[in-house]
């Protein structure tokens, strides 16, 4: 295990001094790896490092200087890592920019960010910058990765990511030791990053977050030995959200651990079962899906196979709330679930390539109970992480024995938290932003008297654990006067099989209706299997059949909750919610308030059945 960052090391703190200290200590250990044409190509930590010099004297011959912004537009590769650092290594600042975003939204954060360069993957992303470029006045340059159809572009502005790097080696050879300077040059105080928030609550907001930030949280990951330097990950959420850039960037370049690429992400799976890392980040939508594949497979299978998965499964329960009942484990209980773990648990997993994973987490969202105590069924114990990229993305981490379900945990050392009069959770420490960029009065809003006002509503027990109820602007109040959080409601429909997603309405109203999105590969697979025609997800969605099965999925949901919390209504939706239309945020959470407006007159109709 590598030794923690100290006052020892030579390098400023920062990350671009990490790395330079990370290509010093492992020199020829592997940093990065990804796979081109079926095969995987490893980039050492010295090689990792000369890819960003020559990537940053590139871009510096080419007029980005310190306070500049450079915007990356792209799916996860070892260029958009290498842009990143090199802009952090002029004293430049990297701003993510969502690869699924449509040029609207793309040209919004690189001309609201003054981004005066703009790294791209692809053809795809070159062109939605350049269906944009007359609104992005401060733009120069477009450096683009991939260079495949675009080589009759006429476009003086365009430069292939390998000149830039060749700019750079050009300039190294001359000067050799300005890289080490600039490098020497950046300080803790400096921002690093520029991560535009998700949106839901109007226009993305460009969090500032500052190198010390990032150490100060890696710090702590560190000190609860969660990470270290013979870890594993693949890289596969989006890198421009703070989920993705912490553990593919910054834990990495802290750790010295791996960090692997898929070819692309409709092999992430094929990647995981491949490299089998030791860590891997799944938002609940990624456990969710997993946990579906798994039940749909399990009804494809043979007789005999099912009945070994509900044999076992049903064993594993009864000793997981053994655990959470506090009636601890005995060597018999070890036995059984060794036993099970060879008939039936090992295999699920090894099929999912989370076979070798020992920190496995779940956050961005609220996850359902059930789908934790599946997995922890299987011997994989989720820890919830919460935290928002204003606080560099986690304050509250599940670690070691924690067992308590639906909890996030207690707060990292050095973070304060605590709940406002209406249940608020409020946020303190070092790792609070430095504020939006050009908006002052966000900021102030957001932080009052050294204190993020997260806008979620939780909980916290005697022990000091927090529990997160909802966000605060989307608690229901009925025309009886109960508030619900739909938030727990909708995890537990999304727990079936069937259901993709689930958006609860009753604000006001006298009861609870629901629009469903059901899930397309399980439920056309189901209509398959009972010989139910359809062409279409709208046909699919519109079939009598289709919503006697999602009806079924419901009334099972409402055993769970009270009366008053129970959907009694519901209409499924005959279109996926998409993130073009501006239904979803670029990390697939739904926008409530533009869903409510785009569907009102159908939740108006449930309301007058």
């Amino acid at each position: 295990m590598a030794r923690k960052y100290g006052d020892e090391d030579k390098f400023p703190a920062t990350l671009p001094g990490l790395l330079s200290r990370n290509a010093r200590r492992y020199e020829d250990r592997t940093g990065l790896r990804e796979k081109d044409f079926g095969i995987w190509q490893e980039t050492s930590w010295e090689g990792y490092y000369k890819h960003v010099e020559y990537c940053c004297l590139g871009l510096r011959e080419l007029g980005l200087k310190r306070g500049d912004r450079l915007a990356i537009l792209g799916d996860n590769c070892r260029e958009w890592i290498y842009a990143d650092m090199a802009a952090q290594s002029t004293g430049a600042v990297g701003v993510g920019v969502y690869p699924t975003s449509p040029a609207n939204q793309v040209g919004y954060i690189v001309g609201h960010s003054d981004s005066v360069m703009v790294v791209v993957k692809d053809q795809e992303q070159a062109d939605k910058i350049l269906d944009v470029r007359d609104q992005l006045p401060k733009l120069r340059k477009i450096i683009v990765i991939d260079m495949k159809g675009l080589k009759h572009y006429d476009e003086p502005d365009i430069i292939p990511y390998a000149t830039l790097e060749e700019i750079g080696k050009t300039k190294a050879q001359q000067d050799t030791n300005l890289f080490t300077k600039l490098i020497s040059d950046t300080t803790p105080d400096d921002i690093a990053l520029m991560v535009y928030t998700s949106g839901t609550t109007g226009p993305p907001k460009g969090a500032m977050l500052t190198h010390h930030n990032l150490l100060a949280l890696s710090e702590k990951f560190w000190d609860l030995n969660l990470i270290s330097d013979a870890d594993q990950v693949v890289s596969y959420l989006p890198l421009c959200h703070i989920a993705e850039r912490l553990m593919s960037l910054i834990l990495a370049l802290y750790a010295g651990y791996t960090v692997n690429f898929s070819e692309s992400i409709g092999t992430v799976q094929e990647s995981l079962y491949e490299i089998s890392p030791s860590i891997f980040v799944g938002v609940p939508r990624i456990w969710e899906k997993m946990h579906a594949s798994i039940e749909v497979n399990i009804k494809d299978s043979s007789p005999l196979k099912r009945m070994n998965y509900k044999y076992w499964m049903r064993v594993g329960r009864r000793l997981l709330e053994r655990r959470i009942d506090g009636k601890g484990e005995t060597l018999f209980d070890r036995i059984v679930f060794y036993t099970g773990y060879l008939f039936l648990y090992r295999s699920i997993l090894d099929k999912l390539g989370l076979l070798r994973v020992r920190f496995p987490l779940s956050g961005a969202a609220p996850i359902s109970p059930e789908i934790l105590k599946f997995f922890q069924i299987l011997g994989l114990r989720i820890y919830q992480v919460y935290g928002q990229t204003e606080v560099t993305g986690v304050s509250h981490i599940q670690h070691g024995d924690d067992l308590k379900i639906g909890s996030v945990g207690k707060p990292f050392k050095d973070v304060a938290c605590r709940l406002a009069e209406d249940g608020e959770i409020m946020l303190s420490g070092n790792t609070l932003f430095a504020g939006y960029y050009k908006d002052l009065d966000a900021t102030s809003r957001t932080v009052q008297d050294g204190w993020l006002y997260t806008g979620d509503i939780g909980e916290m027990d005697e022990e000091g654990y927090l529990f997160i109820t909802d966000r605060k602007k989307d608690i229901l109040i009925t025309s009886g006067g109960k508030n619900i959080a739909p938030s727990e409601i909708e995890n537990h429909l999304k727990f079936s099989p069937y259901i993709n997603e689930a958006i609860v309405v009753g604000n006001s109203r006298p009861y609870l209706c629901a629009l469903i999105q059901i899930e397309m590969d399980t439920v056309s697979k189901w209509a398959m299997d009972n010989k139910i025609a359809f062409t279409t997800f709208k046909s699919l969605a519109l079939s009598p059949e289709v919503y006697d099965l999602i009806k079924h999925e419901v009334n099972e949901c409402n055993k769970a909750f009270s009366q008053v919390e129970t959907v009694k209504i519901f209409t499924l939706l005959d279109k996926e919610l998409d993130h073009d239309d501006d239904e979803l945020t670029a990390t697939m959470k739904v926008r409530r308030k533009t869903v409510e407006e785009k569907f009102k007159d159908i939740i108006d109709s449930m309301y007058k059945r």
